[in-house]
């Protein structure tokens, strides 16, 4: 079977349209804001921008992000020839200008021009019961990523014990430390448990859910809202300029932990949330959402 072709489809998507979830997000947002106020002019360039990238098949923003691959495969297939596929494609994308070269030497400073490089692209392979194939991609800016952080509860600084109300303060604490940096406003996605890798792996697993998807725990989807709530009164704004809107969603995971340890993991997710997912049959057949 073909790979290529599909996953450079899944790339160039997902580097020049953003998920319309977020698009209906960003302007209900913009509908909250004061006419005219600083809010209300950032979020309508950010629109134009989106709507600006569709029309003309270019990068919604000049950092196109690291890429990020969550890939579940079948039962008997081997992750080899796929990686050889993700990485042919990476760099065809890179060619093109959809993707920007964005792999640097961490001994010697050089890009390599091409995205490829010692653990770039990020690839996850999960084998599932499931007969087809499903890619979930995420282009990760670096300005984004600088903002993520991690805490370890308890916290005494933060009057944080090992409950959600310590998760809370938290992540509004990281929220605050952000002060719209990475691209405000953004989606939040939040690990909590684990280890400390697993932890960041599962708050950036969460950034594939729609916007408005809710966890099923009920207590976790209230502490969602009570965190986005608590966020957009802070005042910071898109872009730091105040405002209403400075974060669009929260998106909480949890994974057990270990009895010593009580990892909270913020992932930031900029207002570019550029993330598709493809599910390819093994007939080569592939549908784009």
């Amino acid at each position: 079977m073909e790979y290529k072709k599909a996953i450079y489809d899944l790339i160039k998507e997902a580097s020049t349209k953003l998920p319309q979830d977020v698009i209906d997000v960003i302007s209900s947002m913009r509908a909250k804001e004061e006419a005219g106020g600083n809010a209300d002019s950032v979020l309508g360039t950010i629109l134009d921008n989106i709507n600006r990238a569709k029309t003309q098949e270019l990068p919604i923003c000049q950092d196109t992000g690291m890429v990020f691959l969550d890939i579940y495969y079948p039962t008997g297939f081997s992750t080899l020839e796929m990686r050889k596929a993700i990485e042919e494609a990476v760099i065809e994308a890179t060619k093109a200008n959809i993707l920007r070269p964005n792999a640097v030497d961490i001994v010697t400073g050089e890009n390599s021009g091409t995205n490829i490089g010692i653990g770039s692209p990020s690839l996850y392979f999960t084998e599932w019961e499931k007969e087809h194939f499903e890619f979930r991609l995420m282009l990760k800016g670096g300005g984004s990523e600088n903002v993520g952080i991690q805490f370890k509860l308890p916290d005494s600084d933060l009057k944080a014990g090992r409950d959600l109300d310590g998760v809370k303060r938290c992540v509004l604490e990281g929220v605050f430390k952000a002060q719209g940096l990475g691209c405000a406003p953004g989606i939040l996605g939040i690990g909590i448990g684990g280890d400390r890798g697993g932890s960041y792996y599962l708050s950036k697993k969460q950034l594939f859910r729609k916007v408005g998807e809710r966890n099923p725990n009920a207590e976790l989807a209230k502490l969602e809202m009570d965190i986005l709530n608590s966020a957009n009164q802070l005042g910071i704004g898109p872009m730091g300029f105040g405002g209403n809107t400075t974060l669009l969603d929260v998106m909480i995971g949890c994974y057990h932990r270990h009895p010593a340890t009580y990892y909270v993991t913020v992932t930031y997710l900029c207002w570019a949330g550029r993330r598709k997912v493809m599910t390819l049959n093994k007939d080569g057949g592939y549908t784009i959402d």
